[in-house]
């Protein structure tokens, strides 16, 4: 397992900001030569590290964006979870400890298409109980 450093980390943040940069400006931006930053990239690609690049799409200011806390009846979440990616308003699904069993990024285009999934998401066989909290900003 490859353990990141300083340069490796601050390479990643200049990365969140904008995953496009040329690797010049990004040599630029970390202070180091541009055959550095670039052995550094590859690397952090070889090792998994880094797993690939993505963009990130602006929000519709108008759509309702939330995150929802699933509960799961015993040996149902595969089957749940294959139901759950059916839905395009859920943008990401993750697993995790506690009280709740799965939490589900939403997505809406309005009220009317949040309270649809809330309602289907709740209908599902399986599905105990369910909390669903707006975002309100992004900071």
């Amino acid at each position: 397992m490859y353990e990141l450093d300083d340069l490796d980390r601050r390479l990643i943040a200049a990365l969140r900001e904008d995953a496009r940069m040329p690797i010049t400006r990004l040599a630029a931006v970390l202070k180091v030569s541009r055959t550095t930053a670039q052995a550094r990239l590859d690397r952090l690609l070889d090792s998994g590290a880094v797993l690939g690049f993505t963009i990130r799409a602006r929000h519709d200011r108008n759509s309702i964006r939330a995150i929802m806390m699933i509960e799961i009846e015993g040996r149902s979440t595969s089957q749940i979870i294959r139901r759950l990616r059916g839905f395009p308003e859920l943008i990401a699904l993750h697993t995790t400890n506690g009280g709740w069993d799965m939490i589900a990024e939403i997505e809406a285009a309005g009220i009317g298409d949040f309270d649809r999934i809330l309602r289907e998401v709740r209908q599902i066989e399986g599905v105990l109980n369910s909390e669903t909290s707006l975002l309100l900003s992004s900071l």
